[in-house]
């Protein structure tokens, strides 16, 4: 088993026998779980970049209930892992941890203990008793033994501390937050963490985020995201979730995943546990979120709150606190949309100020102040070169599936005579309105793409939609035939072309070219101004038609005209 047997190098009575590097000090990191392990590999490789005079070495607690995902995350990082049990054998000069409930064992090294989220905002149940405790502070004896250092991002927290915890006096480091200082210098590249997420500038992007347990906003409102994406129009809105990682431990990917089962296939972008989650905040619009960190990062990031839960294991007096005291509530019976657009209308980027201005302090400087506190500790003098500079945080994959069947609504008026298409669509899998009333100028289809993995939904389809584009024209017209024929019930299919616009099939034979302007867009939207024009009466051979897409969306003249069908 990956971490099971003692290690030789780099720490051991032998370890210089079989060392590259000449190490002066062993470095220890208490990985816990994967909230805290995180915490401590974002931070630590900037810390101590090109210093080779610190051995560092990963220590497993296993001890956790949400200790699932510890080991693989160390491993894929290259993380050299220790078992737990080895600290009693060699002497490490400073332990590094993000996770206050270690059983450290006895000796004289000092134990830094980081914060893993912000500051210490929630009381958590007690894994040495049925109580609970303040999260974030160490046990008594390590702090009675004068070993521990607690990192606090703000000078307020060492007053809550004292009140709390009087054996912390002393005990505090002000340090600041690695992470906020990240999410600020990432600002400047939002475009570049938009566009990793598929997401154009007529996107809103609307991040849920939930901290565990049963008071989070996903221990309440599971079907929340399922709520957001079926009331948020497809080609205006996104919707991201971000899940602290100990609800992935304890309940695992496949659990979470079937939960949220009926909001993925309507496009909800799950974000992974580890790292991914700050990418996808700097790219949001909005926040929806609990009591948890993640919150209070959006709010100091400058971003709209709205508050979809707030736990009563939330402490009293923090900052946290503050935010659910200004932070609109989200009525999640009522009007999703009018609410979330009430909430971009009437922010200000400095409508949260004064409440994260008490959570965050020395901003900037973090990275800085924890090399000189680390290298105190180690009894090192720091390195000559400059003190560590803020990055921007990775760039992140992007998450989630594809959307492949749509409600489309569509009204067609007029502008100075000339037809008007207004196109809107949801996604059908979470799809719960009745279906509005058609008129002689509003129409309602269903639309499927042609990888609609749902029988039911696909068969039922008005239009079909060819996600990738044709080479040639042959190649369409034969794709149009071969679909409508193995559709019985569906009217037109769509395939889109290089270049711009799509080709649509009718069913009694016709071809329309429907080239439209400006950047290219899936088929699925020329096609709705093609079914559209064939259900109002309008020609479709000759016609350009201006398309509206949503109420924010683009606008694109889409020019209409029938192919003449080649034999193939």
């Amino acid at each position: 088993m990956f971490g099971s047997s003692p290690l030789r190098v780099p720490v051991g009575h032998d370890a210089s026998r079989w060392s590259t590097f000449h190490s002066e000090r062993t470095l220890v990191v208490a990985a816990r779980t994967v909230t805290s392990t995180v915490r401590v590999l974002e931070a630590l490789p900037a810390v101590l970049n090109g210093d080779e005079r610190v051995a560092v070495v990963f220590a497993y607690d296993p001890t956790s209930a949400f200790n699932a995902g510890v080991l693989t995350l160390l491993h894929e990082a290259g993380c050299r892992v220790m078992p737990w049990e080895q600290l009693t054998e060699i002497s490490p000069d400073l332990i590094i941890t993000a996770s206050e409930n270690i059983a450290v064992p006895e000796g004289d090294c000092p134990v830094l203990v980081l914060p893993h989220g912000v500051g210490f905002q929630k009381h958590v149940p007690d894994s040495r008793s049925t109580g609970e405790r303040l999260s974030g502070v160490v046990p008594d004896a390590l702090l009675e033994a004068g070993r521990a250092w607690l990192a606090v991002s703000h000078p307020d927290q060492e007053q809550q501390l004292l009140a709390a915890h009087p054996k912390t006096a002393g005990r505090t480091v002000l340090v600041g937050d690695p992470c906020l200082d990240e999410l600020v210098v990432s600002r400047s590249r939002r475009a570049v963490y938009r566009a990793a997420m598929g997401l154009t500038a007529q996107h809103r992007l609307v991040l849920v985020t939930s901290t565990w347990g049963p008071t989070s906003l996903l221990g309440g409102q599971p079907r929340l995201p399922a709520q957001l994406l079926a009331q948020l129009p497809w080609d205006e809105y996104r919707v991201a979730a971000v899940v602290h990682p100990n609800v992935w431990a304890a309940h695992g990917a496949w659990q979470l995943r079937t939960v949220l089962g009926d909001a993925l296939p309507a496009g909800l972008m799950l974000v992974p546990p580890v790292h991914a989650w700050r990418s996808a905040l700097v790219a949001a619009d909005l926040v929806i979120g609990d009591h948890g960190s993640v919150t209070l990062y959006g709010a100091a990031a400058g971003l709209p709150v709205l508050l979809g839960a707030f736990g009563r294991d939330s402490v009293a007096g923090t900052a946290a606190a503050d935010l659910a005291a200004r932070a609109p509530r989200l009525d999640t019976a009522g009007d999703l949309r009018g609410q979330i657009e009430d909430a971009l209308r009437s922010h200000s980027s400095l409508s949260y100020a004064e409440v994260t201005q008490r959570a965050f302090a020395a901003r900037g400087q973090a990275l800085a102040r924890l090399r000189r506190v680390l290298y105190q500790l180690l009894r090192l003098t720091e390195p000559d070169a400059d003190a560590p500079s803020v990055r921007s945080v990775p760039v992140a994959d992007r998450p989630g599936a594809e959307v492949t069947s749509w409600l489309v609504t569509t009204a067609l008026t007029a502008d100075d005579g000339e037809p008007v298409v207004g196109v809107r669509r949801f996604p059908a899998a979470v799809d719960t309105r009745p279906e509005p009333a058609e008129t002689p100028t509003r129409f309602t289809h269903l639309a499927c793409a042609d990888d609609e993995r749902d029988g039911r939904l696909a068969e039922s389809a008005s239009v079909v939609v060819r996600r990738r584009p044709a080479d040639r024209a042959v190649q369409a017209v034969r794709w149009i035939g071969e679909t409508l024929a193995r559709l019985p019930g569906s009217l037109l299919a769509a395939v889109p072309v290089r270049g711009g616009g799509a080709l649509v099939g009718l069913r009694d034979g016709r071809m329309v070219e429907a080239v439209v302007t400006g950047p290219p867009l899936d088929a699925g939207l020329p096609a709705a101004v093609v079914y559209t024009c064939l259900r109002a009466g309008v020609d479709v051979d000759g016609t350009v038609v201006t398309m509206r897409v949503g109420d924010r969306g683009r606008e694109e003249d889409v020019a209409l005209r029938l192919r003449p069908v080649r034999p193939g």
